[in-house]
């Protein structure tokens, strides 16, 4: 008999895919030195809120259809092929990416810890970042260790997901209530609130990345066979993952802010951790990295899932080969486990940088995304709640693309960004063209 997911399962899964690396390293490399604590705060807030509106719109899609795939199998059987293979093909980049970056993020955090210890076997420099085969062979073990995870079955997998999330929650709230206790709370007085200004900028500053921050809310439709609740229900544990991802941003950063001011804090090359080491000590410090390690891994293991599911349904369609698509005795797409994890080894071979710029195009991916989904529930809209609704969530997708895509924009896209951008589009472009794509 299947085993299928709880609304715990789920939770962990999406709390999983919203919070890592990203979470740990923005409060000293942008929040505070751009935003602060309030207006980073109510920026995040804004930008949750404007989620819960596209989510809507996804529990809409939801209600009415329930195969793999989310958007992609949506959109595909409401607007057609080459619309369904937009969001797929944009979908399919914003997941993917996530994989390589949460990988290379580890021996990061090893480095962090020990040293210099994995810088060793150099092998080139790519885009001014020296890549040693010491720090490519720990990104490549964690990959291939999630992947044997996931090829056990998605229950197994899950189940390690909810003991990581679960720690990473408990550990945040020790260190924050910790820290509050501890340390010295003039300096966040004086720094952060005595003088606070409400500053429209500097919300939209901390708002524009609300895209890269919460990608991966929408990890339920792509697991719309593996659970057996309601789509009201899966919607809530949605709206309930984006508020504790809201709050757990705000708390690493309000911890950061308890230890530094923001011109400290942009000085040192790990401002959270430094904070904590300062005013805990070293087992505040273990315990603030056994959360990061959490938070990269239940990122790597969620983006996994919910990239084979979505290869598995483009499969399905013939726009991917079929075997993309078939499923193990354990009801698991290995093959397309497998594809996601050869190309995530390759990945750390071109250096953390060029990943991060592959990255950055994420957030775009997701956008698209959300606006065709609104949309289409826009189209299908019956009474006055859910035509507001879709429009406002079409609106807000579609100024989530125009941050990232003009030049002017807090959020906008590097050169080398848009030139990586250019060849993904170019790809689909060839690919939809020239691939013998057949219809359904």
């Amino acid at each position: 008999m299947k085993s299928y997911l709880t609304k715990i399962d789920l939770f962990s899964i999406v709390i999983g895919s919203i919070i890592g690396w990203g979470a740990f390293m923005l409060p000293g490399t942008k929040f505070l030195q751009e935003s602060g604590i309030i207006n980073t705060a109510l920026g995040l807030s804004l930008g949750a809120i404007c989620i819960m509106i596209i989510e809507y719109n996804y529990r809409v899609m939801m209600e009415e259809h329930d195969e793999e795939g989310g958007e992609f199998s949506y959109t595909y059987n409401i607007l057609g092929k080459n619309h369904g293979f937009i969001v797929g093909w944009f979908l399919l980049l914003a997941y993917f990416t996530m994989i390589p970056l949460n990988a290379t993020a580890f021996p990061l955090v090893i480095e962090k810890v020990f040293g210099d210890i994995l810088k060793f076997g150099y092998i080139y420099n790519v885009a001014g970042v020296d890549v040693y085969l010491g720090e490519v062979l720990v990104s490549n073990v964690i990959v291939i260790l999630f992947a044997y995870f996931n090829i056990k079955g998605i229950k197994n997998s899950s189940k390690i997901q909810n003991k990581i999330i679960f720690t990473l929650i408990i550990l945040v709230a020790v260190i924050f209530i910790t820290m509050f206790i501890k340390s010295d709370r003039n300096i966040i007085i004086d720094n952060y609130i005595s003088n606070y200004k409400f500053n429209l900028k500097q919300v939209l500053t901390t708002f524009a990345i609300t895209p890269f921050a919460f990608v991966g809310f929408d990890a339920i439709p792509q697991l719309s066979k593996e659970y057996k609740f309601s789509a009201k229900k899966a919607s809530l544990v949605a709206i309930i993952s984006l508020s504790i991802g809201t709050l757990i941003y705000n708390a690493l950063n309000i911890i950061t802010a308890m230890a530094y001011s923001p011109y400290k804090a942009k000085t040192l090359e790990w401002a959270l951790g430094s904070a904590v080491s300062e005013n805990l000590g070293r087992l505040g410090f273990v315990l603030l990295v056994i959360a990061l390690i959490a938070a990269i891994s239940s990122g790597i293991n969620g983006f996994m899932i919910c990239s084979s599911k979505l290869i598995g349904s483009i499969a399905d369609y013939k726009i991917l080969p079929r075997k993309f698509g078939e499923l193990n005795n354990k009801g698991v797409l290995k093959n397309a486990i497998i594809f996601i994890s050869v190309v995530s080894l390759i990945a750390p071979w071109f250096g953390r940088t060029v990943i991060i710029w592959i990255v950055d195009m994420a957030s775009l991916g997701a956008s698209i995304a959300y606006m065709y989904v609104s949309y289409i529930a826009m189209r299908k809209a019956r009474n006055f709640k859910s035509k507001i609704m879709s429009l406002l969530g079409t609106s807000i997708s579609l100024l989530f693309i125009l941050l990232l895509l003009i030049p002017m924009s807090p959020a906008s896209l590097g050169k080398e960004s848009l030139i990586a951008l250019g060849i993904w589009i170019l790809l689909g472009f060839i690919f939809l063209k020239f691939g013998n794509l057949n219809e359904k």
